[in-house]
């Protein structure tokens, strides 16, 4: 079984040459841009990526998997939010492989299964069309492409339950983990700008308590639960890089806010 790309054409090209000119285009502009580049060799344990399309979030969610690359994980499990249906928990993809444009990433079900027997791990098949976690495929296949890959997308749930999850998986030094989200959603950008500031503070400060004083993001559940979780475990956080889609598309009038950061 695999599970098929069903976005690619849309959120992302659903070429190869093309996601990896893309690529290859956000790069040359970190590197030009980068006046201290001692962060790109940093080797985090787990990442904040955005889930928009690759124009307007692309260069966010690329910096921070550009670094995710450096640890070498052998296991990446991604977990982002469902947009398409309504989801009671979390659902792992219980499939063989997951497509790509740049060829399919192999799933680790005996790990999946492993994960299954410590935690309530549904799988609920239509969940496993959505785009928070399928977009953050294609840099994995390009920056750690031997790495098997498991994709959870959690609906209602306790973000503390969640956190459990994110420490059992992040106890196992082969593994990082990807938490998939976008910030705040059409708003004008001083307005957004101000909402996403609750956010940022959160992961840089590992507090939750600024997650539910004004941050809107849609993967709120995961963010809290990977603070939470690296606050247990000791792990130190990091913002790489924050913008909206208005540096892409100029429109200030209703932005979306797109962050990344990284968990050392």
């Amino acid at each position: 079984m695999k599970r098929e790309a069903s976005v690619a054409g849309s959120f992302y090209p659903a070429q190869c040459n093309e996601i990896e000119s893309m690529i290859n285009q956000y790069n040359q502009i970190l590197n030009q841009a980068l006046k201290n580049s001692i962060v790109l060799e940093l080797k985090p344990k787990a990442i904040i990526s955005p889930h928009a399309g690759y124009v307007y979030s692309g260069f966010t969610a690329n910096v921070a998997h550009r670094i995710l690359g450096n640890s070498k994980p052998k296991r990446v499990v991604v977990i982002g939010p469902s947009h398409r249906v309504y989801l009671d928990g979390i659902s792992g993809s219980f499939y063989d492989y997951f497509e790509t444009p740049c060829g399919d990433l192999e799933i680790d079900k005996e790990y999946l299964e492993h994960l299954r027997s410590l935690f309530d791990i549904k799988f609920i098949e239509a969940a496993h069309q959505e785009h928070s976690t399928e977009v953050q495929m294609p840099f994995i296949k390009h920056y750690i492409p031997d790495a098997k890959v498991i994709e959870m997308v959690y609906g209602d749930m306790d973000p503390f339950y969640l956190s459990k999850i994110c420490e059992a998986i992040l106890s196992d030094k082969d593994n990082a983990i990807v938490i998939s989200t976008d910030l705040s959603h059409y708003y004008p950008l001083k307005e957004a700008e101000k909402l996403d500031t609750y956010c940022l503070k959160a992961v840089h400060d590992l507090d939750t308590t600024y997650l539910h004083s004004g941050c809107e993001a849609c993967g709120k559940i995961g963010v809290e639960a990977i603070i939470l979780a690296a606050k247990n475990l000791g792990l130190k956080s990091k913002i790489i890089d924050y913008r909206t889609s208005a540096d892409a598309s100029g429109d200030e009038s209703a932005v979306v806010g797109y962050m990344s950061a990284i968990f050392l």
